[in-house]
Formats: C-alpha cells, sequence, structure tokens
C-alpha cells in the first residue's frame, strides 16, 4: 500500500475528520518498523530450532518472549501455533539436599496426612 490508500482508508473508514497530509507516512513507517521486528525475533526463533523457515510457531515464540510486543499483540490468537513451553514449579522434582542414606530415613518418618 502506498501513502494514499493509507489515507483514502482514514478519510473513508472515519476514523477523523481531517487527516494530516504526514499521518498516512508516519502510520506505513510504523507498520515496516513492527513488521521488521517480529520478522526479526521470528527468524532467530526459527534458527534456535535450526529451520530455515519462519512457521507460525516461532512467531508466536517471538511475540511472547518480548515484553513489548507481547503487551501490544495480549489479544491475538496465533493459529497453529501452540502454546509457550511452561513447566509448573510445583511439578518439578525436588532437589535433595544431601546424597547420604540419611535422607531417606527423614523421608519415612514424614507423616502422610494432609
Amino acid at each position: 500500500m502506498n501513502g494514499s490508500s493509507y489515507f483514502c482508508r482514514f478519510v473513508v473508514g472515519n476514523y477523523a475528520e481531517r487527516v494530516g497530509a504526514g499521518a498516512p507516512v508516519y502510520l506505513a513507517a510504523v507498520l515496516e518498523y513492527l513488521t521488521a521486528e517480529v520478522l526479526e525475533l521470528a527468524g532467530n526463533a526459527a534458527r534456535d530450532n535450526k529451520k530455515s523457515r519462519i512457521i507460525p510457531r516461532h512467531l508466536l515464540l517471538a511475540v511472547r518472549n518480548d515484553e513489548e510486543l507481547n503487551q501490544l499483540l495480549q489479544h491475538v490468537t496465533f493459529a497453529d501455533s501452540g502454546v509457550l513451553p511452561n513447566i509448573q514449579a510445583v511439578l518439578l522434582p525436588k532437589k535433595s539436599a544431601s546424597k547420604s542414606g540419611g535422607s531417606k530415613a527423614a523421608s519415612s518418618s514424614q507423616s502422610q496426612e494432609y
């Protein structure tokens, strides 16, 4: 889209009665910047996963791992992209304090009641 088509969409869409001459140019620059930012982060996510093509999964990982883009696109659903990997800390195996035989005796003396 060129600047005049953005101008027409502003006027026809009844977003404002008057639109400045620089508004479509500024809007195009903002959209170009956001597109470049998302594509750069998605490319990095694809490279991290050893892929040469960006798929919707990489877009999701790029947006959700960036604080500002996540805030901007928090109500957006990415189709066919899954969810962010997240394991609750409660579900992870507990780290033992010592690896001696004394820890087994201490754990057997604990009550099973809740």
